[in-house]
């Protein structure tokens, strides 16, 4: 095969191929009469349709099924002959009207020059989970069960109230007519500050006008940032009713049993799970920001940077929209995310760079311990494994993350490193 490459910027390369001919027809045929041998058409006995027929059906599928396969081939054994690491999907475009002669343009690796993550210095937290933690999700669960029964009493933190509320700004009564209707909880936090000490001690019947200063993102546009007369009413208080921790409790989250201990242990259990997660998070995040810091001022792929952005762009807006919000994608998006996206590259290079020096390995056993982690939160674990051996693209993003945790273990073992032991609040809480 006959291949040229040459350099269009710093990182860009220019890649000229051509395949051969001979191979593409003999690869052709040779598909053709396997599928001759097994072929099924109307008026021939199976094995006995024509030559010229099955050119008729399938050639044009077959030629470009290998043509494709060529392609790819010739393209993976020409980087390897030319000592090439390429950085991202190269575009690939055809040069002749026969369709054996190509031009691909990609980018590649810079050189990083020596890695030396022994001058790194790194902070390794640490946590445990207590029994105290145990409760406290215990506490949370009962929580989520709660129930809620009506009181004559005055409204007090904890208790549940069924409220209507009216805005008065100027001239302007907000809604025009009737009340707004809510049932906020006091002490959630769900409230502006100002309305739920109003609301504290009020009971069943009550009304009472407060001023109240709403934040400049508001999500009433005409009370955005501006003083407002907010009259309120209470129409009902109530208290929460927390289940008992009994076996029907127990039970009602799949601990067949009904057993405290078996309950305290599943809770366990999870909570290392999440525990696990978040400390190694926390060390992708130290990691990475020395990285990052060490070698900032290396020049990067452009195009790889700009795809990564839009990537970025993309996944905050399918998040607000999941959120409820309707967000539009600009053209220019991507600009926001641009910083971010250059530190997110980096980091994967360097840390490629550093598996393929160092010839790290990715580790089986590691891989199968967190497929069975992830699996281990659905309610059908066996189907989620098989799932993820059965979609090639699922398996490939769960070993490029159990790769990246791996050489980011690598790394903080060589660097300088102290340890920082947090609880386990702390280490789940999120990273600002």
């Amino acid at each position: 095969m006959q291949v040229s490459v040459e350099s269009v910027g710093a990182l860009e390369r220019r890649m000229t191929f051509q395949l051969p001919a001979e191979r593409l027809e003999t690869g052709v045929g040779g598909r053709l009469r396997e599928i001759a041998r097994t072929a099924r058409i109307k008026g021939f006995r199976p094995g006995k349709v024509p030559a010229k027929v099955i050119e008729q059906r399938y050639g044009e599928q077959v030629r470009a099924e290998v043509l494709d396969r060529m392609l790819r081939e010739g393209f993976d054994e020409a980087v390897r002959e030319n000592d090439l690491r390429l950085a991202g999907a190269p575009r690939i475009e055809p040069e002749s009207a026969d369709g054996l002669a190509y031009v691909a343009t990609f980018e590649v690796v810079p050189d990083f020059g020596q890695i030396d993550v022994s001058k790194l210095s790194v902070v390794r937290h640490t946590a445990e989970v207590t029994e105290e933690d145990i409760d406290r999700m215990i506490e949370n669960l009962r929580l989520q069960r709660r129930s809620w029964s009506e009181v004559t009493r005055p409204a007090q933190e904890g208790d549940a109230l069924d409220i209507e509320t009216w805005s008065q700004i100027g001239d302007e009564r907000l809604p025009a007519e009737g009340a707004e209707k809510g049932t906020p909880v006091l002490g959630s936090g769900a409230m502006l500050p100002a309305l739920e000490q109003a609301l504290t001690g009020m009971a069943a019947g009550d009304e009472k006008t407060v001023e109240v200063e709403f934040p400049t993102g508001w999500r009433v546009p005409q009370l955005a940032g501006k003083k407002a007369e907010v009259h309120v009413k209470v129409e009902r208080v109530s208290e929460q009713v927390l289940p008992e921790v009994d076996a029907a409790f127990i039970k009602s989250f799949g601990v067949k049993a009904g057993e405290l201990d078996q309950f305290r242990s599943e809770i366990r259990t999870n909570l290392e799970r999440e525990l696990k997660g978040a400390l190694m998070n926390r060390l992708r995040r130290e990691v990475g920001e020395q990285l990052v810091a060490t070698w900032a001022q290396v020049d990067l792929p452009p195009r790889l940077v700009e795809s990564e952005a839009r990537s970025m762009a993309r996944q905050a807006v399918e998040q607000a929209r999941r959120q409820g919000r309707n967000v539009e994608l600009p053209a220019d998006a991507h600009q926001q995310f641009m910083e971010p996206a250059r530190k997110r590259v980096l980091v994967g290079l360097l840390v490629g760079e550093i598996a393929r020096n160092h010839k790290l390995q990715l580790d089986s056993k590691r891989l199968n311990e967190t497929l069975r982690l992830i699996a281990s939160t659905y309610e059908e674990p066996d189907q989620v494994i098989e799932l993820y051996r059965n979609d090639p693209q699922l398996m490939s993003g769960l070993q490029n993350r159990v790769m990246e945790e791996q050489v980011i273990d690598w790394i903080a073992e060589r660097a300088q490193h102290t340890e920082q032991q947090l609880s386990f609040q702390e280490a789940i809480a999120p990273q600002q």
